[in-house]
């Protein structure tokens, strides 16, 4: 009985609540609307003016076809739903501050130390078209390419999480942690145990984790708990028990900065599947890269610039740069992307190492929803006698976006495109390897989502030793996939294959 009064009265049940009410006082309307001539044609005119608004508008078109299809399907709730959804927006107040930050990111990036043209020119020297698209993440981002870096890549959770271990117990000044989902279980709490020692000692440890992301994983207003106990802590975007647009954008961002010296990233949360200690899918396969040295620069700085609109504080970054250079290996661009604005920087990014390939293009993901030009770039790469292999998930973890990724399949494959699914369980690594010259890892899915509703982020390797360890990698998961053929897909239920290609429309507004 206990557990039962907790949950009704828990955060999470309240607000699931509140957003029924709203949802069922729209589905009221609509039926009201029907019995009354004048309200039904009001609300029709209202989604086709949206329609048209919709269709001038600089938009991905597939997103577009999406809010068309529902536009003609339920007329009534059509135009009510993209006033409440279909824009990105932000009120006056909060584009200044998001644009107030921007400018001190970028003035932080252009009068570091290091921040030179020096790598570009470098680059240029080692690959122009490489160059081409660091200067197009640059010029978007305003994250540098970074040389005096060393680069440490984990095939693993585990190896990962073993790693971060033995560095957070030698931070000395601060603690920088930005994950999309935070789980409590064996992973967080020897983290935590590490992060309360740590601050004891005198170091700042700030924690940032998204609100949406881990309402099911933590107990209410955990953040509150935490700062408790010392920590500097931010629940990303916290649920509101109103619908607006600003729920869909999440920080999918995964962070760690020790002392502005070391820094990580890749598809890890903190959550025990993460490393096996938990099994919910298979084998969890995922992966990360580590580095040290001046690129750490650009994580700090992307992290702070998050924590500061979050916080309302403006910190002053110029106290947390780089105190240490390693060793050049290679060339090392993180970046980061985010919804507020109008450029994809991340789908772009992908597309372009397509676009360069010559010899193979390798990719993982955990979903692969695909939008026109990225299923275009894949499959002209295929055509022009690249080899490109993509490996996704045998167990899903979601399965509605499971049938929309298996109903992408069947353009790639008669392109030539290869494709594996990861047979031992989940594979929920997001990279991408060409022409041993090249690699993104980071937390960027190829879904809509992660190309348009995310706050994102990722490390592009160029000419770095580690791309060779990102290669094998991939070339040993490879081996333990399924060949998807079209036989094999045809094969399917009726019921999935029809699934797939209904969800297929909805996706970019899911």
């Amino acid at each position: 009985m206990r557990k039962i009064l907790k949950f009704l009265t828990s955060r999470l049940f309240i607000s699931f609540l509140l957003i029924s009410i709203q949802i069922g006082f729209f589905v009221l309307i609509g039926i009201y609307a029907q019995s009354y001539g004048v309200w039904f044609q009001l609300l029709s005119a209202l989604s086709v003016l949206m329609s048209l608004f919709v269709i001038t508008r600089d938009l991905n078109p597939a997103y577009k076809i999406g809010w068309m299809f529902l536009f003609i399907v339920i007329p009534i709730y059509g135009g009510l739903f993209y006033l409440l959804f279909g824009t990105h927006k932000l009120n006056r107040r909060l584009r200044a501050r998001v644009e107030e930050l921007d400018f001190s990111f970028r003035k932080g990036m252009k009068d570091a130390l290091y921040s030179d043209l020096l790598p570009i020119r470098a680059l240029e020297s080692y690959s122009p078209s490489l160059a081409r698209q660091a200067q197009f993440i640059c010029s978007i981002t305003g994250n540098q390419v970074h040389v005096n870096t060393q680069v440490d890549y984990f095939a693993s959770g585990e190896a990962w999480f073993d790693d971060v271990i033995i560095e957070l117990q030698k931070a000395k000044s601060f603690i920088f942690l930005e994950f999309f989902i935070l789980a409590e279980g064996e992973m967080w709490d020897l983290l935590l145990s590490i992060l309360l020692e740590r601050r004891k000692r005198g170091v700042r440890v700030c924690l940032m984790y998204d609100d949406v992301g881990s309402i099911f994983t933590t107990p209410s207003h955990y953040d509150r708990t935490l700062r408790g106990l010392g920590l500097e802590v931010v629940a990303f975007n916290p649920l509101r028990t109103h619908l607006n647009s600003r729920l869909n954008s999440r920080d999918h961002r995964k962070v760690i900065v020790i002392d502005g010296n070391i820094g990580y990233t890749g598809g890890m949360n903190i959550a025990d599947e993460y490393i096996n200690r938990t099994i919910k899918y298979g084998h969890w396969k995922d992966t990360a890269v580590k580095i040290t040295g001046d690129a750490v620069w650009s994580l700090t700085q992307m992290f702070l610039q998050l924590w500061s609109f979050s916080t309302g504080v403006t910190e002053q970054f110029a106290l947390y740069q780089p105190t240490i250079t390693a060793k050049t290996d290679g060339f090392v661009q993180p970046f980061g992307d985010n919804p507020l604005d109008s450029h994809n920087v991340a789908e772009n990014a992908y597309i372009q190492v397509i676009n360069m390939a010559k010899r193979y293009v390798y990719i993982t993901t955990p979903y692969l929803v695909l939008d026109n030009e990225m299923l275009t770039a894949l499959k002209i790469a295929a055509q022009s006698g690249v080899d490109v292999r993509i490996v996704t998930p045998y167990i899903p973890d979601k399965k509605g976006v499971f049938l929309v990724t298996r109903a992408n399949y069947y353009k790639l494959l008669e392109a030539g495109v290869k494709i594996y699914e990861y047979t031992p369980g989940f594979i929920h690594a997001k990279m991408f390897v060409s022409d041993d010259h090249v690699a993104i890892i980071g937390t960027i899915n190829m879904d809509y989502r992660s190309f348009y509703l995310h706050f994102e982020n990722a490390i592009v390797l160029y000419g770095s030793s580690a791309i060779k360890h990102v290669y094998e990698d991939i070339e040993r998961t490879i081996m333990l996939g399924k060949p998807i053929t079209t036989k094999l897909l045809k094969a399917r239920p009726w019921h999935q294959r029809l699934g797939g290609m209904i969800l297929k429309i909805a996706a970019p507004m899911l």
